[in-house]
């Protein structure tokens, strides 16, 4: 008797499994439907001319229909009705390192460092500053806040990479949402991007000069090359013949060439771009160009070799500290004036060309630096595409995302205007077919007391004694507040922030302990002065903080300087 009510036990149980197992995925998702549906929006696909009042339905995680009033909805859609909205397809930053949190640079092969924190080599086989097995796929982390905040300015989508040394890693296509971090990943790997810069001074180790890192990096291009063609022949006919050497980076960069990964060469003026068709050529590799700024002055040599090109959107300008009495060159301040024109210059040239944020700090900052590429010259059309489809297409996803057509990622941004309005605002986002809705931050109302922009030194104590951060802020009319912080533990990027009358408040987001956490500095500041705490998990640290006047802002602001 009681084997058989046992017996009863286990399958009344293995049927109320299965009876949870079959129910919808409603309460996975926050009580929202699997199914919504836009109705009667103006959309813009991006792969097709815009629609008017059009209906976009979107069918767990996917695009099911787009078109017109005869498009069928699902009886238990969420219809969310698009009135006086635009639907634009989700936001594509070209290169990035949002949601890759930070870490200690990468000594790579070479092991020991040398003095200046550059890995120092032993022998022509070492490897300093070269990680290129450390994958975006796999350190990616819901953690990073930078994931919300890019997601609220209308990404949806990014290409991101580890950072460090001059093989970092390999970068992924990533989508900015999802309930473990491998939800995110879209494509691995599509990209190896390298740097060209000396990370350390001279004679702070090898390679300590520009000349130094092009000839490390063309001999680790050799080296692939010989072992590839040497590791080919011994598996063809190993007997009698030594075996390869097992090399790490060069195994990693492999593989990743094999997957089709693009090698991304950073060149920014004529002459490095002109340096840089020629290394694709001579290091025989799918390239694509970053930054590309001054693309300008050679824009039908970039058309000719059919690159892509990832351009940066930070655009030149001033330092803000920089020496009154220092008059930069003619050169310098054409260079400021014409960057901008670089995408116009592109597009007309016919180059496949996407945007990428290059370190900008807030993202909000991104679409309008965007905005000052049309205000240069670029058409609307051609901007968006560039934010969009233009991305997906360079690195190999353009079949599932980039544009709004059936079939496709639900990857969508809801709009009041258009999206190069100034005073547009996002009402929602789709990301993998999960909405979110956009509210705006609560904060005080009052108009800030004083320009907070330029480079403040805080002064602080912790348990392990004193420190020093240096706090580049950059301060809107509104009193949002964006930049960087930097200092022994490494560089964070503000992600969210504001001045009210005398006050300020501002947060990162940094690895502390092995996770990612939020620290938020308050307080109030007085010209060029400040004094406020620093909350970070349970402690709370006082600091006082100076600008030297040299750097304070000079922009009118309630009446004060």
């Amino acid at each position: 008797m009681k084997a058989h009510l046992s017996r009863l036990c286990v399958l009344s149980l293995l049927a109320a499994i299965l009876f949870v197992a079959q129910l919808p995925q409603v309460a996975a998702q926050g009580g929202e439907p699997q199914y919504f549906a836009i109705r009667g929006a103006k959309v813009v696909p991006v792969s097709g001319p815009p629609m008017e009042d059009a209906t976009v339905v979107v069918a767990r995680g996917v695009i099911l229909a787009v078109g017109g009033k005869d498009v069928a909805i699902p009886a238990d859609a969420w219809v969310i009705e698009g009135k006086g909205l635009t639907v634009y397809p989700g936001l594509f930053d070209g290169l990035t390192d949002v949601g890759i949190p930070s870490a200690s640079p990468a000594q790579g092969e070479g092991g020991p460092r040398g003095g200046g924190g550059t890995p120092t080599a032993k022998g022509p086989e070492d490897r300093p500053g070269a990680t290129p097995w450390r994958t975006a796929a796999n350190e990616v982390s819901l953690g990073d806040k930078r994931i919300e905040s890019w997601r609220n300015a209308g990404f949806t989508t990014v290409v991101s990479s580890p950072k460090g040394g001059f093989f970092p890693g390999q970068a992924a296509v990533l989508d900015l949402a999802g309930e473990r971090s491998g939800d995110l990943v879209v494509k691995a790997p599509v990209a190896i991007p390298i740097s060209l810069n000396p990370s350390g001074g001279f004679g702070s180790g090898f390679p300590d000069s520009k000349m130094g890192v092009l000839g490390y990096v063309h001999q680790v291009w050799l080296d692939l090359d010989w072992s590839s063609k040497a590791g080919a022949i011994y598996e063809k006919n190993p007997r009698g013949i030594s075996r390869p050497r097992y090399d790490r980076v060069e195994t990693a960069l492999a593989g990743a060439l094999e997957d089709h990964a693009l090698v991304l060469i950073p060149a920014n003026s004529a002459l490095e771009l002109r340096r840089a068709l020629v290394l694709v050529d001579r290091w025989k590799i799918p390239g694509a160009i970053v930054g590309a700024q001054m693309a300008y002055e050679v824009a039908d040599e970039l058309a000719a070799k059919k690159l892509p090109i990832l351009v940066s959107l930070k655009w030149p300008e001033a330092e803000k500290d920089a020496d009154p009495d220092d008059v930069p060159s003619l050169r310098d301040l054409r260079f400021r004036d014409k960057a901008p024109s670089s995408p116009a210059a592109l597009a007309k040239a016919g180059v496949k060309f996407a945007f990428t944020s290059d370190g900008i700090a807030s993202p909000a900052e991104i679409v309008k630096a965007v905005k000052k590429s049309v205000d240069a010259g670029l058409a609307p059309d051609a901007a968006l595409r560039a934010l969009t489809l233009s991305p997906a297409e360079i690195f190999g996803v353009a079949d599932r995302t980039g544009s709004i057509e059936k079939g496709k990622i639900a990857n969508l941004v809801v709009t009041d205007g258009d999206l190069f309005g100034e005073k547009t605002k996002i009402k929602m986002i789709f990301v993998d077919g999960k909405r979110f809705e956009i509210r705006e931050p609560d904060r005080p109302k009052d108009p800030p007391k004083g320009d907070m922009t330029g480079k403040w030194t805080l002064k602080y104590t912790t348990p392990e004694g004193d420190e020093e951060t240096t706090v580049d802020l950059t301060m809107a009319p509104d009193g949002t507040l964006s930049g960087t912080t930097t200092g022994k533990r490494g560089t964070a990027t503000i992600i969210t922030g504001y001045a009210s009358a005398e006050k300020f408040s501002f947060t990162i987001n940094m690895p502390i302990q092995g996770n990612n956490e939020d620290v938020i500095f308050t307080g109030t500041f007085e010209k060029d002065t400040m004094k406020g705490s620093i909350a970070v998990l349970s402690f709370s640290i006082d600091f006082t903080g100076t600008r030297p006047p040299a750097t304070a802002g000079s922009i009118s602001l309630g009446g004060v300087q």
